[in-house]
């Protein structure tokens, strides 16, 4: 018997309107932010029932920008990323749990550093159009906050005044565009 070919409409992130941002203490009472400047990735949805869709995202680790040269080598350094060894950080969903209309809980696989850790990124649906260039598109937020030692970023360094350099929980911030591939 053969098996029928997926019907799901498939939309590819617009790199150019994709923004991955994260968020982390440093010296226990500031936060620095960056964000990742490669990403790609795919989502197949399902309208008439949005729990049968699924999104796979592929970051390149090397593409990080805190704004700060230095900070940047470091935490693309063994220490933090390794990106030499693991150039890609990537999630792929399991099962998305509709919540209230336009708004999912995304759950999936996240891999850094060759780690995997299950993980519920809040979703919510901002919205669909037709772009300048005639192509729909459709936009997305999420949000999620993973500890980073989960991953085996363990590195840190112990502050004289008590305390340490970098915080373990990092916050997650997604505005997503895809346009849909026909």
């Amino acid at each position: 018997m053969a098996v029928a070919a997926d019907q799901r409409p498939v939309w590819q992130l617009d790199p150019k309107h994709t923004l991955v941002e994260f968020a982390v203490t440093y010296l226990a009472f500031t936060t620095v932010k960056g964000h990742f400047e490669g990403v790609s990735g795919t989502i197949r949805s399902d309208d008439a029932d949005p729990a049968r869709s699924s999104v796979e995202v592929e970051i390149d680790a090397a593409s990080l920008n805190t704004r700060e040269g230095r900070r940047d080598t470091h935490l693309r350094s063994a220490d933090f990323l390794d990106v030499e060894r693991y150039p890609t950080i990537t999630f792929a969903s399991t099962r998305v749990e509709v919540t209230a209309p336009n708004r999912w809980l995304v759950h999936g696989d996240l891999t850094i550093r060759g780690t995997t850790r299950a993980v519920v990124l809040e979703t919510e649906a901002k919205g669909r159009g037709v772009n300048p260039q005639g192509l729909e598109a459709a936009g997305f937020a999420a949000q999620v906050e993973i500890n980073r030692r989960d991953f085996g970023v363990s590195w840190n360094q112990a502050l004289e005044m008590g305390g340490v350099l970098v915080g373990d929980t990092v916050a997650i911030q997604l505005e997503i565009q895809a346009i849909r591939q026909d």
